[in-house]
């Protein structure tokens, strides 16, 4: 019982897929030192997801073919979701680091904030809209401080780095504003990966003729666990979608900043200066404050 109501609160949901989603940032570095391909990884991820669901969906008699409404949801939001933000993480992370590529993800409740409003979506009380103003601050110290660092990645990846939030807000929209009527979470999750999968499969073929799975060989493990990450992600991140709505959902990347700039340095070893923690710091303030608000609306 206790775990049905974990999966029902928005709070709880946030912490933990937030949490899940950190972890892709060592992972995809370590993968890109390896030399794997960024579509490969993200190809894995796709394959995780849906290697994790396929049995539970049919152990539930829930897995049926998609079609109308539910069909151009799993195409678009596997698109604008997983396709282009994951080729733009995988790509990001082997320059820029796994911990500031994180720090990105911090940007996406602020773009996905001013297109809810935009789409007169529900928005956070005042207290959440301070939650996310404090962790933008956050994100703007550490992108400061990191460009200005010795190690700066080139402008070019900084750049990409930053589209990767844009995309991010585009997703979270769109997938509140088109989710199919009475859908599972865990069927979309399903059938937006299956169609991603598709995806990476056909821009391989036609940009280098192959896919090569055998990339992943060299670090087994790590895949292995990528797969598993991603497939333990998924099904909370589009229950929180259904529960917390795009605002709230975006809020992740604060969680996923937290961890990723954590993970990466005790475990990858990157080092960052006294400010970026500090504006790191700031977001953690940032996503306190955001669960304080959710408290207090329940």
């Amino acid at each position: 019982m206790k775990g049905e109501n974990v999966l029902k609160s928005p709070t709880s949901l946030l912490l933990i897929t937030g949490t899940l989603i950190g972890f892709n940032f060592p992972l995809g570095k370590i993968a890109g030192e390896a030399n794997v391909s960024p579509m490969i990884w993200a190809l894995l991820v796709s394959v995780g997801v849906c290697s994790l669901l396929f049995p539970s969906l049919l152990f539930r008699r829930q897995l049926q073919r998609p079609k109308g409404k539910t069909l151009r949801y799993a195409v678009l939001s596997a698109l604008i979701s997983f396709v282009i933000p994951n080729l733009l993480l995988f790509s990001v992370i082997p320059h820029a680091g796994a911990g500031y590529t994180g720090l990105m993800f911090a940007l996406s409740p602020v773009f996905t904030l001013a297109l809810a409003t935009l789409f007169r979506l529900k928005t956070p009380n005042l207290l959440g809209i301070a939650g996310i103003a404090i962790g933008l601050i956050g994100a703007i110290v550490v992108s400061i401080t990191r460009a200005g660092s010795a190690e700066a990645p080139e402008l070019i990846w900084i750049i990409a780095a930053i589209l990767i939030p844009l995309t991010l807000a585009c997703g979270n929209i769109y997938r509140t504003i088109d989710w199919p009527e009475n859908a599972l979470p865990d069927s979309l999750a399903f059938w937006s990966h299956s169609f991603a999968i598709f995806v990476f499969i056909v821009l391989l073929l036609a940009t280098t003729g192959t896919v090569r799975i055998s990339e992943l060989a060299v670090i087994p493990w790590i895949a292995l666990t990528q797969a598993v990450v991603a497939g333990l992600t998924f099904p909370v991140f589009f229950r929180l979608q259904q529960k917390g709505g795009p605002v709230l959902l975006s809020q992740i990347g604060y969680v996923a900043a937290a961890v990723g700039l954590i993970t990466a340095t005790f475990i990858l070893g990157e080092r960052y200066s006294l400010f970026t923690w500090g504006g790191a710091g700031i977001i953690a303030i940032g996503i306190v404050i955001t669960i304080i608000s959710q408290r207090t609306k329940a």
